[in-house]
């Protein structure tokens, strides 16, 4: 499958998986305990089928999107890169990773758009490369 199939195909499962799929009580829960955590990770991972039958692929999915959820690793992420900048400019490790006079409409959204972004990096590199 190419690249460019495989971003258009697991953006799909991708929102699939996350949005639809996933119940009220995962998305308020997966940070707090891992049994939500898992069972978001497990039926996110459902849509995959349709475009992997590789258990090495579909593990890799799971696993990770269990693990960046529960630890919310987008907003440790964010908080990292944000640390390339003047000392006065840099946050502290804040529940979003921006500064506390971010707006918190835009610093959550932001932090949704790199939680996005680091499931479909991996989701695509394990769709194409396993």
């Amino acid at each position: 499958m190419g690249i460019a199939e495989a971003i258009a195909l697991t953006g799909l499962a991708h929102l699939v998986g996350d949005y639809v799929i996933q119940s009220h009580w995962m998305a308020v829960e997966k940070t707090k305990r891992w049994w939500p955590a898992i069972a978001h990770a497990v039926t996110y991972g459902l849509p995959f089928l349709l475009i992997t039958q590789s258990p090495v692929a579909l593990l890799v999915i799971v696993g990770t999107h269990a693990v960046i959820d529960r630890h919310r690793l987008a907003r440790h992420l964010v908080w990292f890169k944000n640390q390339f900048a003047p000392f006065a400019f840099r946050p502290g490790h804040t529940a979003t990773g921006y500064p506390d006079d971010t707006p918190p409409w835009l610093s959550f959204w932001l932090l949704i758009a790199a939680d996005n972004i680091l499931h479909m990096l991996i989701n695509v590199a394990a769709v194409v490369w396993l």
